[in-house]
């Protein structure tokens, strides 16, 4: 087995390679004057490969749909497609006539020339459905709660009811209180957002989500906590965009990581170990 990463994941794939004790190749990938890209594969692939590539930005959607065709082509047997951030997935649905279902668009073209898909805290796990080969739906759970506890978070908080589950998950790993953040209107113009059953004062409370995107969530949250006695706040998520106003939209907490789903200077936690777990499972039975 070979792990292969495309430009988006190439730290994360080169930690899973160190992990499972096998060898790393790095694509060369160039980018031509019109915006095309060009990809190649240095050295043989005729073995089993696993291929590391989140799709985000848009351009690297491309980079993978080139690299799994390069695979094929050189020979690879069984192809894992690793996306441990699935971009285009979060509609999975119509919601007016004439729209495209963008995620079951990634998975018609993702499957045509993988064998496996693995994805990380999917958006939902409707995607998998689409999908005509295996699949595993892994979550950072448990990276996530190290990171949490090092913090000596005591109270984990979803920023809404759709999160529930995930802060349960976690607060488990972490043997803490776990809830979720309620608005209660009060009246036309005053409304109330607090923990639905826990009392956040004197807490050290870790917001966790699946995607921080401009932070506008957790900004909200984190006021709100304020309020009701909170003394530390940290916040993370498995996904980390941070676009737009995302960093000023940070400081409302003390600190605050995301994985290395998608790479970048706020990536502090890995989910190397999560995959290279997995893939034990299907290369090592």
């Amino acid at each position: 087995m070979k792990v292969v990463a495309g430009s988006a994941s190439v730290s994360l794939g080169e930690k899973v390679a160190n992990a499972l004790n096998v060898e790393f190749l790095r694509p060369h990938v160039e980018h031509f004057p019109d915006g095309e890209i060009y990809v190649r594969i240095d050295g043989q692939v005729d073995e089993d490969v696993v291929l590391i590539q989140t799709t985000y930005p848009n351009e690297k959607i491309i980079e993978l749909f080139l690299l799994l065709d390069a695979l094929r082509e050189m020979g690879a047997q069984k192809i894992v497609t690793v996306i441990p951030y699935f971009g285009y997935s979060r509609q999975d649905k119509i919601f007016k006539e004439g729209e495209a279902i963008s995620a079951r668009a990634m998975v018609r073209h993702i499957a045509l020339e993988s064998d496996y898909f693995i994805g990380m805290d999917l958006h939902s796990e409707e995607v998998l459905k689409w999908f005509d080969i295996p699949t595993m739906h892994l979550h950072a759970t448990k990276p996530i709660a190290e990171w949490l506890k090092s913090k000596g978070v005591d109270m984990v908080i979803s920023p809404d009811k759709g999160g529930y589950k995930r802060a349960q998950y976690v607060a488990r790993e972490m043997d803490v209180e776990f809830d979720y953040l309620e608005k209660t209107r009060l009246s036309g113009t005053e409304v109330v957002i607090k923990p639905k059953n826990l009392d956040a004062d004197d807490k050290i409370v870790g917001i966790v989500d699946d995607i921080i995107s401009t932070g506008g969530t957790i900004a909200r949250a984190a006021e709100q906590l304020r309020e009701q006695g909170a003394s530390r706040i940290y916040a993370v998520c498995t996904h980390g965009l941070f676009i737009g106003r995302a960093l000023e939209n940070m400081k409302k907490v003390n600190d605050f990581a995301a994985t290395d789903t998608i790479e970048s200077m706020h990536s502090k936690i890995t989910v190397a170990g999560v995959l290279a777990e997995a893939l034990k499972k299907i290369f090592y039975p």
